[in-house]
């Protein structure tokens, strides 16, 4: 059945060539009972593990029930081992976390058996060795003897016609040993089993033939009782691992040591986190670079800003407000929003070189906190403050009056209003520039009164006389009580646009133009002025270049129904669905972030490109830490993987069985991370930095993170399952991994 001819196992270390054993020429029958015997060193175990396809050998050939093994390959060795030899070891190698119905159970999960096809099978295997009573029990807590019989259980059931066994009794008390023995001597009547022993006394009277080796060479081969020669062979059957199979044991391996799932749940968590934070503060970066941008237009570019306008170009009404306030993601509206984006003068005295703050209105239900100095508002002509406390004369103004100004230039229709400053809310900004943008709180109908000048300021005025159209530039638009509707006072020069006739009852028509609306009256010249009588005919002290209309005219022109509004989003994750919202409503709807202007285009690419780059050199860095730090967790179950190489797993089931063990530990700590990040973002956990980070993750980067995490866990799968199968199976064995 088994024969060897002329084998010779030689190993090279460092250059230097040490000899196993030499010329070995054996020939062994089924229904033996073969024991192999001599000093340390004889080469009595290399030649056990020859036999057992767990090592190769060098010169020779070694026939397998008539078959050359000369030119077989580690996986024809592992068809061998599967087939043919069943292994019984000093040290037992069992699966300490395992129970004993478990480690019986192994060989054949690994053998295709199905479950069904498992469970009668082991158990009557179990009740044979007298181990029925520790079905259950693991094998960290059985005895030496009980060890041993769960490994003959083991190899038993695996029903080859080879059993080896390396020191069997080694380990054993006299009872113990005496017990293993009559369990495989039980056994060898149709099989061949072979042992190595340095105890021959132990064995001689079960021997049918004592081999007796010294120096690596045979010295006697005693055939002490005959056996039968006719007595069949018979393989074991067996199948390639099922995928059912493979997963039970990588789901087993995962929780059935619980330091080594804590570890490795551990490592893949930062792993996680380590590639989370990254990206996150990647994009945060990215975020705070866009945020330096401007608009020419727009000052306020806060993501969470929407402008709104009506399709059909219409104004909004307080239906149409309700409804926008419906939208579930929608924080508040800005009914008049153009107090948002322009700057507002305040000054005493003289406009240009008087007292002036400069700052943007806001509605007062918006001001949140408290005032540290003076009041709130207490009528429509009085506001609030929040400015820099280290602006030095800030207190000053308070219970000051101011002339409210939406021009950068004097301009008698824009400077109307009167407000009080009655309180100040003092910041932490770091400005102490007198240029310094103030928040103005105001009530709701103040910020109304500014629609006016507010609008006037937006807009191209121009006025038609005597068939010429003529730019406003030189003639400021106000209204004055001195003139009745549907006329207008202008100034005398304009009589010598006329070859001839008087100015008095001609037709002028003002044509107001802005981004919302056009507009144009038709009025009548009824009254001019010169700087004589400026202040009588006009109402007004300082002369300047004006056109006076009616103040119902005026309104006409200029008080003019909301045409566009912001709203402020809560979420600006959902953004893209709120803008979708109001599509539908028949709402045109753009994010205040496509109309910013960057100066800084080209180097918030190179930032791009850069964090790109650190962002792969850090998670290439973390797969090689990774790998180490799993490499030593794993170097604990070094046993067990090659115990299973050794009961005929191969590379690939060997790497199914890590891969799915990796992939359970990464999805616990991935899905552990996405759990605590978004019971973060509802607040259900108070972790500010994490929630500020986890604001710049969508889908696609949660499914990104999820794609590498695995992708490291199959790497370091596929490299550590690797070095397992770089070596013969003893050598793996006997190194470190």
């Amino acid at each position: 059945m088994l024969e060897l001819k002329d084998v010779s196992k030689f190993y090279y270390s460092n250059g230097i060539i040490a000899s196993g054993f030499t010329k070995i020429n054996l020939k062994l029958r089924m229904g033996e009972f073969v024991v192999i015997t001599g000093e340390s060193g004889s080469g009595k175990t290399t030649l056990l593990n020859v036999i057992s396809g767990l090592d190769s050998y060098e010169e020779g050939e070694m026939y397998v029930d008539g078959k050359e093994t000369s030119h077989y390959t580690e996986k024809d060795f592992e068809d061998y081992r599967r087939k043919y030899i069943a292994n019984i070891f000093q040290n037992f190698n069992l699966v300490n976390s395992y129970t004993v119905y478990q480690n019986v159970e192994l060989v054949l999960l690994l053998n295709g058996y199905k479950k069904k096809d498992i469970k009668k099978k082991v158990l009557d295997m179990i009740d044979q060795v007298g181990l029925t009573k520790f079905k259950n029990t693991k094998v960290s807590k059985l005895s030496g003897g009980q060890k041993q019989r769960v490994a003959i259980a083991r190899a038993m059931v695996k029903e080859t016609p080879i059993i080896v066994a390396d020191e069997p009794t080694g380990n054993l008390d006299v009872e113990s040993a005496k017990e293993a023995i009559e369990i495989l001597k039980k056994v060898s009547k149709d099989k061949l089993v072979i042992i190595v022993t340095h105890n021959i006394e132990q064995m001689e009277q079960y021997a049918t033939r004592i081999i007796k080796m010294h120096d690596g060479r045979i010295v006697e081969n005693n055939e002490v009782k005959k056996v039968e020669d006719n007595i069949e062979v018979k393989t074991s059957k067996y199948n390639k691992i099922t995928r059912a199979n493979k997963y039970r044991l990588g789901i087993r391996n995962t929780f059935n040591i619980f330091s080594k799932f804590a570890l490795l749940f551990v490592v893949f968590l930062f792993i996680t986190l380590a590639v989370f934070a990254e990206y996150a503060s990647f994009k945060n970066e990215e975020y705070e670079l866009s945020q330096q941008a401007h608009n020419y237009y727009f000052k306020d570019t806060s993501p969470n800003r929407i402008l709104i306008t009506k399709k059909d170009k219409t104004e909004f009404s307080s239906e149409d407000y309700e409804k926008i306030k419906s939208i579930s993601n929608i924080n508040y509206i800005v009914e008049n929003d153009y107090l948002i984006d322009k700057r507002i003068k305040l000054y005493q005295g003289d406009f240009l070189f008087g007292i002036g703050l400069k700052g943007y209105f806001n509605d007062i239900k918006k001001f949140d906190g408290n005032l540290d100095k003076g009041r709130m508002p207490e009528n429509d002509n009085e506001i609030i403050l929040t400015t820099d406390k280290n602006y030095i004369s800030i207190d000053d103004y308070l219970n000051k009056t101011f002339n409210v100004s939406t021009t950068d230039s004097y301009n008698m229709g824009n400077s109307q209003d009167e407000v009080t400053i009655v309180g100040i809310k003092y910041t932490d900004a770091a400005t102490h520039s007198y240029d310094f943008d103030f928040q103005i709180y105001a009530t709701s109908k103040m910020i109304e009164k500014l629609k006016i000048p507010m609008n006037i300021s937006i807009s191209t005025i121009k006025y038609l006389f005597n068939g010429k159209y003529t730019d406003i530039a030189n003639y400021q638009l106000v209204s004055s009580k001195n003139v009745e509707k549907g006329k207008a006072i202008v100034n005398d020069d304009l009589k010598y646009q006329l070859i001839r006739g008087s100015i008095k009852n001609k037709p002028i028509t003002i044509f107001v133009n802005n981004f919302f609306y056009n507009e144009e009256l038709n009025l009548k010249i009824s009254r001019t002025y010169t700087k004589l009588n400026f202040k009588k005919v006009t109402g007004y002290d300082e002369y300047q270049d004006i056109i006076c209309i009616n103040e119902e005219d005026y309104k006409y022109l200029f008080d003019k129904p909301s045409y566009q509004s912001s709203v402020y989003v809560k979420d600006t994750e959902d953004i893209d669905e709120t803008l979708q919202e109001l599509e539908n409503m028949g709402i045109e709807a753009k994010k205040i972030t496509d109309f910013a202007l960057q100066d800084n285009s080209q180097t918030i690419q190179v930032e791009k490109i850069i964090k790109t780059i650190v962002t792969i050199i850090l998670i290439i860095i973390l797969f090689f830490i990774s790998y180490f730090i799993i490499r030593i967790i794993l170097k604990s179950r070094n046993t067990y993987y090659t115990t299973l190489r050794m009961l005929g797993a191969g590379l690939k089931s060997v790497k199914r069985i890590l891969d799915i063990e990796l992939f359970i530990n990464s999805n616990i700590a991935y899905f552990t991370v996405v759990i605590f990040i978004w019971l973060t973002k509802l607040n259900i956990i108070n972790f500010e930095y994490i929630r500020n980070l986890a604001q710049y993750i969508q889908l696609p980067e949660y499914l990104l993170m999820y794609v590498i995490l695995v992708l490291m866990s199959r790497l370091v799968s596929r490299r550590f399952s690797r070095k397992l199968f770089k070596n013969s199976t003893i050598d793996t064995y006997n190194e470190e991994v």
